[in-house]
This record gives C-alpha cells, sequence and structure tokens, in this order.
C-alpha cells in the first residue's frame, strides 16, 4: 500500500501533436486533468516531465493549465531517470512510492518505471493516466512494468488508498472530482 508521505506522481511527455494521436485520448486527458487535482488536494508533490519540447511541443494545454506554480523538466534519454535535473529533484522529495502517468506506456513510461524499480522504489502505473498510439503497445507497457516488479493501479483506486479512510475535507472534495 502507498502512504501520503512516501508518493510522488511523474507526469511524463504529454506534449504537442503527439499527445492528440494518444489511444482513447479524450479520456487520458480527463483522467490525468482529475489525477493531477487529485494529487494537489492529497499534497502530493508531482514532477513534470517533457521530451525535448522544442522538438515535441510544449505539454498540452488541456494538461499544462493544471500544472501552474510547477515547471517542466526537459529530457532527452527516453527514461525520466537518465536527466540529471530529474534524479536531483526525485531525491530531494525523498519519497520512493512513484505514480506514473503520461505518455508513452511502452517506451518513457516504462523505462522510467523499470529504472526506478531497479532503484528500489515502489511503483504504480496508473493505467487510466497512460497511454500510447496503439492500445497494444498501451497494454504492453503496462504489462511489462508489472513483469518488472511494479503494480497497475487506477485513479481512483490510488485516491482511496492514499485517503484510507471516507473523512475529512480531502475525502470531500475527492470524491467532488471523481463524481
Amino acid at each position: 500500500m502507498f502512504s501520503l508521505n512516501k508518493t510522488v506522481m511523474l507526469l511524463i511527455d504529454v506534449q504537442g501533436q503527439l499527445a492528440q494521436l494518444m489511444y482513447e485520448k479524450d479520456n487520458l486527458f480527463k483522467s490525468l486533468q482529475i489525477m493531477i487535482q487529485g494529487m494537489k488536494i492529497l499534497g502530493v508533490p508531482i514532477i513534470w516531465m517533457e521530451q525535448i519540447p522544442k522538438n515535441l511541443g510544449p505539454t498540452s494545454e488541456e494538461i499544462a493549465k493544471f500544472m501552474t506554480g510547477n515547471a517542466p523538466i526537459e529530457k532527452f534519454s527516453f527514461s525520466c531517470c537518465g536527466e540529471p535535473l530529474f534524479m536531483d529533484k526525485f531525491e530531494k522529495t525523498g519519497r520512493s512510492q512513484v505514480l506514473l502517468t503520461g505518455i508513452e506506456a511502452h517506451i518513457c513510461v516504462f523505462q522510467t518505471g523499470y529504472d526506478l524499480i531497479q532503484k528500489g522504489c515502489k511503483v504504480q502505473v496508473i493505467t487510466d493516466c497512460v497511454s500510447s498510439r496503439t492500445k497494444e503497445n498501451k497494454g504492453i507497457g503496462i504489462q511489462r512494468i508489472i513483469k518488472a516488479g511494479g503494480e497497475a493501479s487506477s485513479l481512483e483506486m490510488i485516491f482511496f488508498e492514499l485517503m484510507r479512510a471516507a473523512q475529512g475535507d480531502q475525502f470531500k472534495q475527492i470524491v467532488k472530482l471523481i463524481k
């Protein structure tokens, strides 16, 4: 089980024209919007990554508008772990339970998850918050993360796992988000 004080969310490469080509793009964007808002309510830090934005473009406006007060980290490697600025920010959180979101599930999301698992982190891929250009590649990416030692979860499942109880202001805010 993940806990609030050990969890960090990664938002990986939801950018430019590539983001528009994702399998079930509208569902992905809606889930990511809810996920980002929920993590903010719960006080879970979000690390925002962009793959070579001068080539792929900035994060899609549908997502970026929810990331106010945060700035993306540019990367060139497919795995976020290949970017020293990411590793520095990640290590400074002091957290070891990682929620993977973004694109593409079979490339950057998988490679990041694999590397974090190798570093001893617990990883959950949030299946309704990741995608690839094809349904098959999305599925393969999720399967490989699980096979590497990660877990699959969903937006609602992780919210309730982190909250643990149906009480308090955070619970009320999260329920409003998902209804």
